[in-house]
């Protein structure tokens, strides 16, 4: 019976409708592995943000703000490798897409968390921020076949500012961090005050760069965030057109 079924095991993996073995990872092209290397940067970004929220240490979190820059040059490099190879791909481009919103979407909402965005209302900023980073990758998925093209087949323009713009909103959070405008724990001895003492200790507003603003009766909002909703805004406008390099 056994070697019946091993026998059957044995034809069915040598079945030819059947791929080969690492069959995806072997079909990728030298740009996809790139893309990848921004992936790669993004998913560090979170957990360095996560492991200085747990350690309250800044060298975490810097670490985590360097990840980004980093992410930028391999989404830079992966368009310059794939047209020295001529090797563009479907794959590839939805591989890119999903690197970028790991690396310039979900990563730095994660850091404005981190850097004290946590009142209610900058979480709706935050979130419809990510929203409009993911809307403008599918639109531009959906919609870069037909748009205009050089004569070396590259999209002239991008509608809507790019999604590694947000580069800029992570520079001015490590700006802020560096020069101790967010991030100031205070780590007195706290007695009976729950686990979570020294966190609202370090995110009063005093502790967040521009303090904030109360709306509503226990609504308040950190006016800096707004920074995450005018850059959404800027990624899902179809007026705005920026010239690609």
């Amino acid at each position: 019976m056994s070697s019946h079924s091993s026998k059957q095991v044995k034809r069915k993996t040598s079945d030819p409708e059947l791929p080969s073995r690492f069959s995806m990872v072997r079909s990728f092209q030298l740009a996809d592995f790139v893309t990848l290397g921004n992936g790669v940067c993004g998913c560090l970004s979170l957990m360095f943000a996560m492991k200085a929220l747990i350690t309250q240490n800044t060298d975490f979190l810097f670490t985590s703000f360097w990840c980004i820059p980093i992410g930028v040059l391999f989404d830079i490099l992966d368009g310059r490798v794939a047209r020295w190879k001529n090797s563009s791909s479907l794959l590839g481009q939805e591989l890119d897409s999903l690197a970028d919103f790991c690396s310039f979407g979900i990563a730095p909402a994660v850091l404005g968390f981190a850097c004290g965005f946590q009142k209610m209302l900058d979480l709706v900023v935050l979130t419809y921020f990510v929203c409009c980073g993911l809307a403008r990758l599918a639109r531009y998925n959906a919609t870069v076949a037909a748009m205009p093209k050089d004569s070396g087949g590259k999209v002239k323009f991008f509608e809507g500012t790019p999604i590694p713009t947000t580069l800029i909103i992570v520079g001015v959070l490590a700006y802020g961090v560096s020069c101790g405008k967010f991030w100031r724990f205070a780590n007195p001895v706290y007695q009976h005050e729950g686990p979570f003492a020294v966190f609202s200790q370090a995110f009063t507003p005093e502790h967040v760069w521009g303090g904030e603003i109360t709306l509503f009766p226990g609504y308040e909002l950190h006016p800096l965030v707004l920074m995450y909703g005018v850059s959404g805004t800027l990624m899902i406008s179809r007026r705005l057109r920026i010239p690609k390099l």
